[in-house]
């Protein structure tokens, strides 16, 4: 069975063809650099439409997006609405099996630079897991930079995430769920707390009390991913004392040396002797 992004790009292709833009389905393939049998597959409901099949129609055809995600407005998009389209760039394999894009802490200020332009993502390291999940959707991993997010991420952690579409921000956005977000100047890893639907923004919350809160405009984010796995480096080494449980250790033992200064000043104003001391 289809899934319903795909049966709506079924429609936009039929109707294509109604109005006589594309005179067959394999011109329609062809110009869209796809293999014309398996877009057959995809019309006779054997395969899901791929993300890089969408991305390229879109372009090429004004497919209009919020159409093809929500089923919401018209199948095709005016010329004046196409500049506003922010289209994700995926890599695919030889066998068009979709990769996950790694992000590393390298290539982060380029990455926010340069996240929409094909030729840099496809430049990114790539690789696959083998879980179905991860074959079927586009996914993108990101190295953990900094301890923002201790005890939950540390530095050097790689985060794999699922793409969150824009047209579906305001409602699949849960509050105090882990995302990345890139925003136009950076890429923070946080838990958002979602107010699209109230005054069309995001708060961003670090698990490590030391950074303050963050809060961006939905005009300044490009993109949403949901954390679904994280990968970290096994240390043979004792455990360490990371610096969160560092710091919450000394605050402990502070407010423990506080309380012993004012039970003594209690002790001395009563006149009550400890029990060690000599009678």
């Amino acid at each position: 069975m289809n899934s319903v992004v795909t049966q709506r790009f079924v429609k936009c292709h039929d109707e294509l063809k109604a109005a006589g833009i594309i005179k067959s389905s394999r011109q329609f393939a062809i110009s869209l650099k796809y293999l014309p049998q398996s877009l057959s597959e995809i019309i006779q409901k054997r395969r899901d439409v791929p993300i890089e099949l969408l991305r390229k129609a879109i372009e090429v055809y004004n497919l209009n997006p919020v159409y093809l995600f929500t089923g919401n407005g018209p199948y095709f998009m005016q010329e004046e609405e196409r500049k506003d389209v922010k289209v994700l760039t995926i890599v695919a394999n030889s066998s068009r099996n979709e990769q996950i894009v790694h992000v590393p802490e390298s290539a982060i200020s380029s990455y926010v630079n340069g996240h929409h332009k094909a030729n840099f993502i496809k430049d990114l390291p790539t690789f696959t897991l083998p879980e179905y999940v991860y074959q079927t959707t586009t996914h993108r991993s990101f190295d953990v930079v900094g301890n923002a997010m201790e005890p939950i991420l540390f530095e050097s952690d790689k985060v794999i995430c699922s793409y969150v579409d824009p047209t579906n921000w305001s409602a699949s956005i849960k509050d105090y769920y882990i995302y990345v977000v890139v925003t136009k100047s950076d890429i923070y890893i946080r838990r958002v707390v979602n107010k699209l639907k109230l005054d069309n923004r995001i708060e961003l919350y670090a698990d490590n009390k030391n950074f303050a809160p963050l809060t961006f405009s939905m005009s300044e984010i490009k993109e949403i991913w949901y954390i679904r796995t994280k990968l970290s480096t096994l240390s043979h080494a004792k455990p360490r004392v990371t610096n969160y449980l560092k710091n919450r250790i000394d605050g402990i033992h502070n407010i423990l040396d506080e309380q012993s200064k004012i039970l003594q000043q209690i002790k001395d104003v009563m006149g009550i002797k400890n029990t060690t001391d000599e009678d």
